[in-house]
């Protein structure tokens, strides 16, 4: 969790030179730095709007296209607790719960409850 927190903490100060090297060498492979800065872009702008500050909102497992289960975080903005759920959530997956460099990351909206 600490290693998600600080990645996203420093994407969303923009600081994309210092989050680059904390993903894992297959990500980076297939992420150049130009898609990497478009990609955290997305999160940086939402940090803009909600604030810097974030909270863990969720964490477990998820089946990757490998068929393996990968531990994922999710955070929220601190901004957005006053909302039963969150507009956006950050998430960052791993390859298994031993690494310590991040598989994936984005931005994904909230599930939202139907009215």
């Amino acid at each position: 969790m600490q290693l998600t927190r600080k990645f996203l903490l420093t994407v969303l100060q923009g600081k994309y030179r210092d989050a680059y090297p904390l993903l894992t060498s297959e990500t980076r492979q297939r992420l150049t730095t130009a898609q990497f800065r478009t990609d955290s872009r997305v999160l940086y702008e939402q940090g803009k709007r909600f604030g810097p500050r974030i909270t863990l909102y969720k964490l477990g497992f998820r089946f990757g296209d490998d068929q393996q289960a990968h531990p994922f975080y999710q955070f929220h903005f601190a901004s957005d607790t006053l909302r039963a759920k969150p507009q956006v959530l950050l998430d960052v997956s791993f390859r298994d719960s031993t690494a310590t460099q991040v598989l994936t990351f984005g931005l994904v909206p909230a599930p939202q409850k139907k009215r």
